[in-house]
């Protein structure tokens, strides 16, 4: 079982573990960033971490039949922990604003179906994926992630279980502390690159 620690290593030693002023896709500030990207373009790192996760996703849950992520983000974590735990992947879309299941992905009667994402911080897109995956008639069981980055506080509506639990700050834009007020802001994440 991997630690907290091993797996900041695995994102420091990436050049994942970013800290700065950071814009997060959900509009709150952050001292620290986790570019999840740069430990997905390593297999071996990405195999690593998902294998360590699916092994948590075992114990607590048991067999699961489908993996549903949501994309673009968690479709890499989402096939790697699914390859681990011999389910299949599939993974929900935005179309006109909410996720849905496209391509022909289905959700079988009586399917054990867990939700794998990449970091979860404030648990709106994972919400939004679970209610997506609830138009099927598969058993949804519950969800797991990389990193927490709530330390637990997210609420999702089933039960999470991460590889690391971080308490990483967050702060509304006119609420933040002087010393990242003094730091000019930079929005990292893939929503940047739609403007």
């Amino acid at each position: 079982m991997m630690t907290t620690e091993q797996v900041l290593d695995e994102f420091r030693a990436a050049g994942a573990l970013l800290q700065g002023h950071f814009i997060l896709s959900s509009g709150l500030r952050s001292p620290v960033f986790l570019q999840k990207m740069f430990v997905f373009q390593d297999p071996k790192r990405t195999e690593t971490l998902c294998r360590a996760l699916a092994e948590k996703i075992e114990a607590a849950f048991g067999k699961i039949d489908i993996v549903v992520s949501p994309a673009v983000g968690g479709i890499v974590p989402g096939y790697e922990t699914a390859r681990h735990l011999g389910a299949k992947a599939i993974f929900v879309e935005r179309e006109e604003g909410r996720f849905q299941l496209r391509r022909g992905f289905t959700i079988e009667k009586g399917a054990r179906v867990l939700l794998v994402e990449d970091i979860v911080t404030t648990g709106l897109s994972s919400r939004e994926c679970i209610e997506a995956i609830r138009e099927f008639p598969g058993d949804v069981v519950g969800a797991a992630c990389l990193i927490d980055r709530s330390s637990g506080k997210a609420e999702l509506g089933v039960p999470l279980i991460s590889l690391a639990a971080l308490d990483i700050p967050t702060y509304p834009a006119d609420a933040l502390p002087p010393e990242l007020a003094a730091i000019p802001p930079v929005k990292p994440g893939s929503r940047a690159l739609k403007a």
